[in-house]
């Protein structure tokens, strides 16, 4: 069973959906499921260099009274999780082009496993308050993963995989998704937002069967 992960480093919901992911299959473990993440820039034409966070939640959400209403549904939503939201701490909303870059590297890579490298984003973003659109915190974050932290700098240093992340993106929205994160089984079925375990199971129960019945049609 494949599951494709459609997100962004900067989606808080994101964050939430990934750790109710993990306590499905802690719950039930799926020991044939294999991930693959997937981009979504769900701020596409921010400049490459970020922006200022007051000035984005402005323009994003009319002010600052207007945001605090929607990240303390989202902080409340994170302590069910035992997810710490720092969003206080956050100076810049980054350009997450090349968070994607480096995500998709450690896909490709013997060394390191892209899930510890999504996972060590959120952390740096939404627990510390790093700069994840900064080529010194993305070096950081890839050593840490195991990735060599030169051949990351070349990478971003270059337009390399750029093409690549902007396709997968529009075909994203080109297939109907709007929002992330948006969980995709075997190609065939979507599942939007940050579901619960139960949710989650339901779906795995759904392929399982379906996939037993297809070798049942073949034997």
């Amino acid at each position: 069973m494949i599951v494709d992960i459609y997100s962004d480093t900067l989606c808080p919901w994101c964050f939430i959906g990934k750790r109710r992911l993990e306590r499905a299959l802690a719950q039930r473990p799926q020991p044939d499921l294999a991930f693959r993440w997937r981009p979504f820039q769900l701020n596409p034409d921010m400049p490459a260099e970020g922006m200022d966070r007051q000035t984005y939640l402005a323009l994003k959400f009319g002010g600052a009274e207007n945001a605090q209403r929607v990240y303390d549904h989202i902080a409340s939503a994170g302590e069910e999780e035992d997810i710490p939201f720092n969003f206080a701490g956050i100076q810049r909303t980054p350009n997450t082009l090349n968070s994607h870059r480096l995500i998709r590297m450690a896909e490709d890579s013997e060394t390191a496993e892209a899930d510890a490298v999504v996972q060590a984003l959120f952390d740096a973003y939404f627990l510390e308050g790093r700069d994840i659109g900064q080529t010194e915190v993305l070096g950081d974050i890839a050593e840490a993963a195991g990735l060599d932290r030169g051949e990351v700098a070349r990478l971003l240093a270059s337009d390399e995989g750029m093409d690549l992340i902007r396709a997968e993106d529009a075909f994203a929205r080109r297939s109907g998704i709007t929002g992330v994160p948006c969980f995709v089984f075997n190609a065939r079925y979507a599942l939007p937002g940050a579901q619960p375990p139960e949710v989650l199971l339901r779906m795995f129960e759904t392929m399982r069967s379906e996939n037993e019945a297809a070798l049942r049609a073949r034997a």
